[in-house]
């Protein structure tokens, strides 16, 4: 069976991220298509970065109409599809990433980092059907993967995961015609 389940996809700003780029990230992550299922719900940002980063996410979710929900207001499983956005700090990358793990819905998420080998873990480790790296998490569309329309993202691992077209719904049957033939 293949589901096309929620997105509760998730930006994690690591204090290792490019804020301009990060910013930007996160503002197509959430504001560009709100209302699709690969749009940010949640923002991770690392704890030390947080005095520094969160003012400026302030600033832009009130110039875009961003509601914040942070601390005890956050329903950290919740897909919004709208403009509203889960707020949390995290203590490092394996912080984000158990956060990511146990409250995402494994479909899109984003590591902002200049750190090469924290990225590298964040896509290891990161259990999900798309995992970015300085990239937005819109990206996440059958068309944006070259796969033409899209019949939907899968969550499962198997037996698709990720975007579907028409070949990941193709299935096999196997003709066999002998004439005589046997297995030795």
């Amino acid at each position: 069976m293949l589901k096309h389940y929620k997105g509760v996809c998730h930006v994690y700003v690591d204090d290792k991220a490019d804020l301009a780029m990060a910013l930007a990230i996160l503002d197509n992550a959430k504001t560009q298509r709100p209302s699709a299922c690969n749009a940010a719900e949640c923002l991770l940002v690392q704890e030390d970065l947080a005095p520094l980063f969160l003012p400026m996410v302030r600033v832009w979710a009130a110039d875009k109409g961003v509601a914040l929900h942070e601390g005890a207001d956050c329903d950290w499983s919740r897909e919004f599809l709208a403009l509203e956005l889960n707020v949390g700090r995290v203590k490092d990358v394996a912080a984000a990433i158990a956060h990511v793990n146990a409250h995402g819905s494994h479909h899109s998420d984003c590591i902002v980092t200049m750190d090469k080998a924290r990225a590298d873990l964040f896509l290891r480790d990161v259990d999900s059907a798309a995992v970015y790296w300085n990239a937005s998490t819109r990206f996440t569309d059958g068309a944006e993967f070259g796969m033409g329309a899209e019949i939907g993202i899968s969550t499962d691992k198997l037996h698709a995961r990720g975007p579907m077209g028409l070949e990941e719904l193709t299935t096999y049957k196997y003709r066999v015609v002998g004439d005589g033939a046997i297995r030795g």
